[in-house]
């Protein structure tokens, strides 16, 4: 070969290579970006009333249509139960016209955590099952699958194991209930207070398995198992067979991911991974104010999110 012919063939073989690099390196860094503003999460994501109330506008219909155009493809609104039927009927006709899912409401006896499953008292038992009726007719109007459960405070003048077998009955009535309709209550163990009977996601695990019903599964909350136990991910993963429904706090504070301590990017990235295609509701406040509150936090979930 001539050296010219040799040094043309060189020097067009380094520029390929070049080229290439270059196309594969920034092939690798779109990869890694974030995805722009107003496409679809990795992940399902749910706000909540009044989260994005500055951006969005007071009305929970508009903040929905806003949250919907920054990405996110579900709501959940634990107050569900107590909006008048017309608007229930709204905000279920928007969800199917945008194609977004419905997360949990809240089967709220009036006083829901004093209305205490653990006593066996006929009358608590009673207010319940009331209130699950009422929900069936709530989740049909804004097509919803999941509602949180919370079985009430401790009665502490009786055996723990008597405590949990008058709150498996129950349940088991309730998911009676639910279980034509497709509905699942999901229990929420709760770190709030510590008269509560429901701590952790053990426990919820071991009252699932003694229903035995497809209706009756674990709301994990990471922000309240963060607090009781901690030990996240293998605790979810021992829990898992069990759990329905997955909550979101940063702790301490209980605001947007990245405000504390939790390490949500690893935590979504093993949802992700896991194939769980459920909703992650946004059950958390903002730590910044006003309209730029509301889009920093949107950037959290942004970053968070940005785990593959």
């Amino acid at each position: 070969m001539k050296r010219r012919n040799f040094l043309q063939q060189g020097t067009l073989a380094g520029l390929s290579a070049l080229a290439l690099g270059g196309i594969s390196q920034s092939a690798s860094a779109a990869a890694n970006e974030p995805k722009k503003a107003g496409q679809p999460f990795n992940l399902n994501y749910a706000p909540h009333d009044g989260m994005f109330k500055n951006n969005g506008g007071a009305d929970f219909l508009d903040q929905i249509r806003y949250a919907y155009d920054q990405g996110f493809r579900s709501i959940e609104d634990n107050g569900m139960l107590g909006r008048d039927t017309a608007t229930q009927e709204k905000i279920g006709s928007l969800l199917a016209q945008k194609g977004m899912t419905m997360g949990v409401f809240v089967v709220d006896t009036g006083n829901n955590w004093k209305t205490s499953l653990t006593t066996g008292k006929q009358e608590f038992t009673d207010a319940f099952l009331k209130t699950c009726k009422q929900s069936v007719e709530v989740a049909k109007r804004v097509n919803a699958k999941w509602a949180t459960v919370v079985p009430g405070y401790f009665e502490r003048t009786l055996p723990m194991g008597i405590q949990t077998a008058n709150v498996v009955e129950a349940l088991r009535r309730g998911a009676e209930i639910f279980e034509p309709h497709g509905l699942v209550m999901v229990l929420e163990p709760l770190s709030d207070n510590p008269d509560l009977f429901l701590r952790t996601a053990e426990q919820s695990f071991e009252v699932c398995k003694a229903v035995k019903s497809p209706s009756c599964k674990i709301l994990y909350d990471i922000y309240h198992m963060q607090r009781n136990v901690g030990n996240l991910i293998p605790v979810m993963d021992m829990c898992w067979d069990e759990i329905a429904y997955i909550q979101i706090g940063d702790n301490p504070g209980r605001k947007e991911p990245g405000t504390g301590e939790i390490n949500y990017k690893n935590i979504f990235k093993h949802l992700h991974q896991k194939g769980y295609k459920g909703v992650l509701g946004m059950e958390h406040g903002i730590s910044g104010k006003g309209a730029d509150g509301e889009l920093a936090l949107i950037k959290a979930y942004r970053d968070a999110d940005n785990f593959l």
